[in-house]
């Protein structure tokens, strides 16, 4: 998936915002490229999961389709774990499929890491990231 390095900044720039808590968002784009950052609240301020409220959620995807793209993923930061998708993660994204999921992790806040996944049921696999 094509990204930008200014993309990749706002994504560890909102996770450093919202620590200790997960910070999440959602992504549009078209297709295999990422176009624009929608960052949301964390509707469960909690330092191991994350929710979007419904009216947020609605909004965020309105603007999304305004732009003409598509919600190509939803991202969201681990504060003291891996960039991996935790069980939890893998429940949640039952409810979104086709979704790419963003993890940036601040387990080294001086080395923050991003990496992708798709995932479906319980297989998660890894989603090359070309940053641009």
């Amino acid at each position: 998936m094509k990204v930008a390095q200014r993309q990749i900044d706002e994504m560890v720039e909102h996770a450093r915002a919202d620590a200790p808590n997960e910070c999440c968002g959602l992504i549009g784009g078209a297709a295999d490229e990422v176009q624009s950052i929608h960052r949301a609240a964390n509707a469960e301020a909690s330092p191991f999961r994350y929710s979007v409220a419904p009216r947020e959620q609605l909004e965020i995807m309105n603007r999304i389709d305004e732009d003409g793209q598509e919600m190509v993923g939803i991202y969201h930061s681990h504060t003291r774990t891996p960039a991996y998708p935790s069980q939890t993660d893998i429940n949640l994204a039952s409810g979104w499929p086709d979704a790419v999921y963003f993890i940036v992790s601040l387990e080294h806040d001086d080395e923050p890491v991003v990496r992708a996944f798709r995932i479906n049921g319980s297989t998660v696999e890894d989603v090359d990231l070309q940053i641009t």
